[in-house]
C-alpha cells in the first residue's frame, strides 16, 4: 500500500476503532446513553425551530415553499423536522455535546450527594 494511502486507511480504522468503543462504552451505561439521546433530541428540536425561523415568509406573501396552499404548512413543518434531523446527524452545531456534559455532571453531582447522605 502506498504511504498516501495508508495515511487515510489508518485515520478510518483509528475512527472507527474508536466509535465501536464509544458505543460498547454507551451501551455498558444506560444512564449515559438515555442522556446522549435527551441531548441529541433537544439539539434537533433546536435545529428545527431556526430552520423553521430561517425559512418563514413574510406575513401576506406565499413564500418559497407555497405555504399558503392547501396542506403547505404541513409539508413545511416535516421539512423543517428533516433538515434539523440531518443536520444534527451530520454533527450539529456542538449543543448536543455541550448538554450532554451538563447533563453528565448534574447526574454525577445527584449520584455523589446521594451517596452521602
Amino acid at each position: 500500500m502506498s504511504p498516501t494511502l495508508a495515511m487515510p486507511a489508518a485515520k478510518l480504522a483509528l475512527n472507527v476503532a474508536g466509535s465501536l468503543v464509544s458505543g460498547v462504552s454507551n451501551a455498558l451505561d444506560p444512564a449515559k446513553a438515555k442522556a446522549k439521546k435527551q441531548a441529541d433530541d433537544f439539539e434537533t428540536m433546536f435545529l428545527e425551530q431556526v430552520t423553521q425561523q430561517l425559512t418563514a415568509a413574510p406575513a401576506g406573501s406565499e413564500g418559497p415553499l407555497g405555504e399558503n396552499g392547501i396542506g403547505g404548512d404541513v409539508y413545511k413543518s416535516q421539512l423543517t423536522q428533516e433538515y434539523a434531523k440531518l443536520i444534527q446527524k451530520s454533527g450539529g452545531i456542538g449543543l448536543s455535546d455541550s448538554i450532554l456534559r451538563d447533563l453528565l455532571r448534574v447526574q454525577e453531582q445527584s449520584g455523589a450527594a446521594a451517596a452521602g447522605a
